[in-house]
């Protein structure tokens, strides 16, 4: 079997490109296409494959500003000559699954997201753009909304990273499809001690839909000490750190994350996230997590015995939460529990279930 998988880009690992490793794994013959690639910044794992690039990959300062060429990728993907390949997988979240397979190919398409900047976070990322690029979104989404759904009928079968996302495949392209987790690394934690200390966690980009200002607030004004860890920096960061609660550490080693999920009392985690891998990580941790009650951490979260939930995204909420899980601490302490609950989001679940839909889903 001839298989290509289809990547919307490849200029940094994060979730996508890790499960990008996994289907690289699954089929070590596979080419990999993708709109934009930068060798330096992906793993071994995914180079040693052939690796076929779009047109947009050659403009100027493509790997900088390849999401200021997004426009240009569904025309470019149509150009790609996919013939003589039996299975397609494209992993979509950027522009992936505009392909034109061949007649007898079969398209499975692995959805992170659909587009979130053309559907339901539009108007938070036009908000916070200046006056030209709100200007160019105005103009080019409506084209790239008909886009994107008349190419979803290009694709056999949709998976859906979690049933957060299957409920917007659904309202977007209306497709049923199936949820198979993306692969976690819960090995690296399983086994960590447990230490709790007395302060609590975040853990993520500072940026605005993270919102981390929820969590820091409501350690400030609760008299609670909170450490966060990212990359990016907060507008009110030294106001932040005045009150003596908030400890920021910038980027961090895995080694110093590890040690921060063993100690933290709890991660707050108060962002909509389509899947979420860092609530599975610090579960992993044995680190419970009290999380807003939307996006994919209603799929990592076991509720009562892996974390709480709160209902409403504003740092009272948070505070009522954080009240009631030091109410009822000792419940969240079987470590069992945890390894138990995560053992759905590893790689080898991950690849049995992506085995198992494309055997029986290419065979309809």
């Amino acid at each position: 079997m001839k298989v290509a998988i289809v990547h919307y880009w490849l200029v940094t690992m994060r979730g996508g490109e890790k499960v990008l490793e996994e289907l690289c794994k699954m089929f070590p013959q596979a080419d990999v296409y993708t709109n934009v690639y930068n060798p330096k910044k992906i793993s071994q794992t995914i180079k040693s494959h052939k690796i076929f690039t779009t047109k947009v990959n050659k403009y100027p300062l493509a790997t900088k500003l390849y999401q200021k060429y997004m426009p240009f990728m569904p025309n470019a993907l149509m150009q790609l000559d996919l013939t003589g390949y039996d299975l397609i997988i494209s992993s979509e979240s950027g522009p992936a699954k505009g392909v034109c397979p061949s007649p007898d190919a079969f398209h499975l398409c692995y959805c992170h997201t659909p587009m979130r900047y053309i559907w339901d976070m539009y108007y938070e990322y036009a908000k916070k753009s200046n006056v030209l690029v709100r200007l160019f979104m105005k103009m080019i989404s409506p084209k790239l909304r008909i886009w994107d759904v008349t190419s979803s009928n290009l694709v056999d079968h949709f998976v859906a990273n979690s049933s957060f996302v299957a409920k917007r495949i659904k309202r977007y392209y209306n497709r049923d499809c199936d949820v198979v987790f993306p692969p976690c690394d819960i090995e690296k934690y399983v086994n960590n001690p447990r230490n709790p200390q007395d302060y609590y966690l975040f853990f993520g980009q500072l940026v605005g839909y993270k919102r981390a200002d929820l969590a820091i607030e409501a350690c400030i004004q609760s008299k609670r000490k909170i450490v966060v860890i990212g990359e990016g920096k907060s507008k009110q960061a030294k106001k932040y750190q005045k009150s003596g609660y908030v400890t920021f550490t910038g980027r961090v080693s895995d080694e110093q994350v590890a040690d921060y999920l063993s100690k933290a009392k709890a991660l707050l985690f108060p962002g909509i996230e389509d899947f979420g891998i860092i609530p599975v990580e610090a579960n992993s941790a044995g680190c419970p997590v009290l999380a807003y009650k939307k996006g994919g951490a209603i799929d990592s979260i076991k509720e009562n015995i892996t974390g709480l939930f709160f209902e409403e995204q504003t740092v009272q909420s948070i505070i009522d939460c954080i009240n009631r899980f030091e109410s009822m601490e000792n419940q969240f302490t079987n470590r069992e529990a945890y390894t138990a609950h995560v053992q759905q989001f590893s790689k080898n679940q991950f690849i049995q279930q992506m085995n198992t839909l494309i055997a029986e889903k290419k065979h309809l």
